[in-house]
C-alpha cells in the first residue's frame, strides 16, 4: 500500500469511528430519555383507564342499585355486585400508579374515602330494603349525602385527570425535545459520516478490481461444481431406478419360484395327506385330531403362501387390473387388521409399470396405517381426470409431526421415489391427533418410468 492510501486511510478511519461514537451516543441518549417519557406516559394511560373505570363501576353499582331498590328486580343486583367487586380492583391499580407521584397519592387518599363512604351507604340502604325499614332505605337513598359522595368522588377524579394531563403534556414535551436532539445529532454525525464515506469510497474503488476478478472466479467455481451436482444427481437417481428395477424383478422371481416350486410341494403333501387320511382308521380320536390339524396347517402354509406371492407380485394387477387389484387390497387389509377401509375408486386407463406404481403407494400406505397410525377408519381413493390420476390415502390415526420426519427415509422415500420417477408429485399432510394424508399426483401424459 503506498503512502497516499495510508495517510488517507489514518484520517479517514479515525472520522468514521468519531462519527459511530456520536451516533451511538445520541442514540442512546434520545432513547433512554424517550423510554423514560414512554413509561410515564404508559403511567398516565394506566391511570386515566382505572379512573374512568372506577367511575364507570361506581355508576354501574348506584344506578343496579337504585334500579333494585324501586323495582325490587333482582336482575338488577348482578350489574350491582359486579361493579362493587371491580371497584376494589380499580383502587388498587390506581394506588400502584400514583406511588411514584407523592403529590397524585394525596389527592387518591381522600377520593379512596369517598369511594368506601358511597358503597358503605349503597350497602346500608341495601340491607335496610332488604330489612324491610322501608322509611329507612328511603330516606338514605333520597338524601342528598350519596350525591355529595359522588360529586366528591367526580372532583377527586378530576383533579387526578388534569394532573395526568400536566403530566403527559410534560412527557410529550420530553419526547419532542429528545426527538429534536436526536435530528441535530444524526444530521452532524451524517455530515462527519459522508465525509469519511467519501474518502473510503476513494480507497475502495482500487479494490473493486481485484474483487470483480475474485468474483468471476468464484462464479466459474460454483458453474463447475453445480455441474458435478447434476452429473451426480442423475447418476444417483439411475442407480435407484435401477435398485428398483431389480428389487421388483427380484420380487417377481421370487413370487414365481414360491408359486412353482414351494406350491407343488404345498400341493403334493396335501395329496398326500388325504391318500393317508383313506388308509389309516380315523375313529382313534387321537389320530384323528392330528391328520385334521395336518390338513389346517397344509391349508394355512398355502394360504400363506399365497398371501406372500401377492405381496410380492400381485397377480390380480396382471389379470384384473389396478382397480379390483386395489378392491382386493383394501379388503384384505380391512380384514386383517379391523380397521374400516372406505375405497372410492374410478376406471383410469394406465401402464402397466404406472399401475403397479399406483398399487405400491396404497400397499406402502395401508401398511405404515397398519403398523403405526393406530387409526380407526382409512379412506382409499383413485380419481381420473383429463391430464393426470389422483390419489389418496387418508386416516383418522394419531398422526405425526411432518418436520420432525424426514421424508427421505425409509417407506416414504421409497412411494416419492416411484412418483417422481412416473413424472408425477407426492405430498404428506399430517398432524398429531389428526391423522394422515398422503396424495400423489401422477400425470397421464406423462414419460413412462424406467422403474416397475
Amino acid at each position: 500500500m503506498r503512502w497516499s492510501q495510508l495517510r488517507r486511510l489514518a484520517i479517514s478511519l479515525p472520522l468514521a469511528i468519531l462519527a459511530a461514537v456520536l451516533l451511538v451516543g445520541i442514540n442512546e441518549a434520545g432513547y433512554n430519555r424517550s423510554r423514560d417519557a414512554l413509561d410515564n406516559l404508559s403511567h398516565i394511560h394506566n391511570a386515566r383507564a382505572s379512573l374512568s373505570m372506577l367511575l364507570q363501576n361506581m355508576l354501574d353499582a348506584e344506578t343496579g342499585m337504585r334500579g333494585y331498590l324501586l323495582t325490587n328486580d333482582e336482575r338488577y343486583l348482578e350489574p350491582y355486585e359486579k361493579a362493587v367487586s371491580s371497584v376494589n380492583g380499580n383502587l388498587d391499580n390506581l394506588r400502584n400508579v400514583f406511588l411514584s407521584s407523592p403529590a397524585d397519592l394525596e389527592t387518591f387518599a381522600p377520593l379512596s374515602r369517598q369511594v368506601a363512604r358511597k358503597l358503605s351507604e349503597m350497602e346500608l340502604s341495601l340491607r335496610l330494603y332488604r330489612q324491610g325499614n322501608e322509611e329507612a332505605w328511603r330516606f338514605v337513598m333520597f338524601t342528598d349525602l350519596g350525591k355529595e359522595n359522588m360529586d366528591a368522588i367526580r372532583a377527586y377524579s378530576q383533579t387526578l385527570m388534569e394532573s395526568t394531563t400536566e403530566r403527559s403534556r410534560v412527557s410529550q414535551s420530553n419526547i419532542e425535545q429528545s426527538l429534536l436532539l436526536s435530528r441535530i445529532g444524526i444530521a452532524t454525525v451524517t455530515v462527519i459520516g459522508l465525509l469519511a464515506f467519501y474518502m473510503y469510497l476513494r480507497q475502495a474503488h482500487s479494490l473493486q478490481a481485484s474483487n470483480e476478478r475474485e468474483q468471476e472466479l468464484q462464479r466459474d467455481e460454483r458453474l463447475r461444481l453445480e455441474e458435478l451436482v447434476r452429473e451426480r444427481t442423475a447418476t444417483l437417481t439411475e442407480l435407484a431406478n435401477h435398485l428398483q428395477q431389480v428389487r421388483e424383478d427380484e420380487r417377481g422371481h421370487l413370487a414365481r419360484e414360491l408359486h412353482d416350486e414351494l406350491g407343488a410341494l404345498l400341493t403334493a403333501a396335501k395329496l398326500d395327506v388325504a391318500r393317508l387320511k383313506s388308509r389309516i382308521d380315523m375313529s382313534a380320536p387321537e389320530i384323528s385330531e392330528r391328520v385334521q390339524h395336518l390338513i389346517e396347517a397344509l391349508n394355512s402354509g398355502i394360504a400363506l403362501k399365497r398371501r406372500i406371492i401377492e405381496d410380492l407380485r400381485p397377480s390380480s394387477l396382471a389379470n384384473l387390473g389396478l382397480i379390483t387389484s386395489l378392491e382386493i387390497l383394501t379388503r384384505e387389509f380391512a380384514q386383517r387388521s379391523n380397521i374400516e377401509v372406505e375405497a372410492n375408486l374410478e376406471q383410469v386407463d394406465l401402464s402397466e409399470t404406472t399401475q403397479l406404481t399406483v398399487y405400491r403407494i396404497v400397499q406402502e400406505s395401508l401398511t405404515n396405517i397398519g403398523k403405526y397410525a393406530k387409526a380407526k377408519h382409512a379412506v382409499v381413493t383413485v380419481h381420473n381426470y383429463p391430464t393426470y390420476v389422483a390419489v389418496q390415502i387418508q386416516d383418522d390415526g394419531e398422526g405425526f409431526e411432518t418436520g420432525t420426519v424426514r421424508l427421505n427415509s425409509h417407506g416414504l422415500a421409497g412411494m416419492r421415489h416411484r412418483v417422481e420417477a412416473a413424472g408425477g408429485r407426492l405430498t404428506v399432510a399430517s398432524e398429531v391427533g389428526k391423522g394422515t394424508t398422503i396424495s400423489a399426483v401422477i400425470p397421464l401424459t406423462a414419460v413412462t418410468p424406467s422403474i416397475a
